[in-house]
């Protein structure tokens, strides 16, 4: 999740808040690891199950709204292989912005991939950084976090963007359920002309932006034309019930 605030470098582990409560249910109902009230509102921990030895399964749970877990993550991966794809061949170390951290699985996928120069993370909750840094997702993270190109900005994604002169190749953004279901109304403004305009900025041309979202969004595709992106499409990753996951891909005129 990375959606105001001021933006700070986080290079430094963070402390844990009281106690983590990692014991496990009996049963599949969820157990509260961490709950936090932030500028944004109550950002909650939970796991379902881990009786087994399994270690269960994390959900990270915004003002009520669910937003993942660690069950699948194939769409996660997915973002960061496709934008990879779609850069121009041969472009030396390109560098990558993720925006929201999640439970990791975008970031780990990245550190995986030998040919990504800096990867930059942006979150801007601090409870979310917490529980990689020092907490239970830091069984997920850990190595990808340790890697020299990694760098965690704590910040609101769409004043980051908004402002300093950094650019990068691939702009990789997961901070919602998707552009029509966004977890609080001020990310809206991301997928508006004026927050296209702003990614657009951050990429050097040919750069490629890709956009998480749990379901297809033709509106946000003619958005994406709109904004002067070319060679729009859409990936789809089917899941268990409903409509499939998606990843919007769009790239930057040279």
């Amino acid at each position: 999740m990375a959606g105001p605030g001021t933006a700070r470098e986080d290079p430094t582990p963070m402390q844990p808040q009281p106690p983590y409560d990692l014991h496990a249910a009996d049963d599949d109902r969820p157990v509260t690891v961490d709950r936090r009230e932030g500028p944004y509102g109550e950002v909650v921990l939970r796991r379902r199950g881990g009786g087994d030895g399994s270690g269960g399964v994390f959900e990270i749970i915004a003002n009520g709204c669910f937003l993942m877990d660690t069950s699948d993550g194939r769409s996660e991966r997915l973002l960061i292989r496709a934008a990879l794809d779609a850069l121009p061949a041969g472009r030396p170390s390109p560098a990558l912005l993720i925006g929201g951290l999640g439970v990791g699985f975008s970031l780990v996928e990245a550190a995986a991939e030998a040919r990504w120069g800096r990867i930059a993370v942006v979150e801007r909750e601090a409870a979310v950084i917490d529980w990689h840094r020092a907490g239970p997702l830091a069984a997920v993270t850990a190595g990808a976090l340790a890697d020299p190109r990694t760098e965690i900005v704590h910040a609101d994604l769409v004043e980051w963007l908004c402002g300093g002169p950094r650019t990068y190749d691939a702009l990789c953004l997961d901070i919602d359920n998707g552009p029509d279901w966004t977890v609080t109304e001020d990310n809206g403004g991301l997928y508006s002309p004026t927050g296209l305009a702003a990614c657009a900025a951050r990429l050097t041309p040919g750069g490629v932006l890709a956009v998480w979202s749990a379901r297809p969004s033709p509106a946000f595709e003619e958005s994406l034309r709109n904004a002067g992106f070319t060679r729009v499409r859409t990936e789809e990753v089917a899941v268990a019930r409903g409509v499939p996951d998606v990843v919007h891909l769009a790239v930057r005129g040279a």
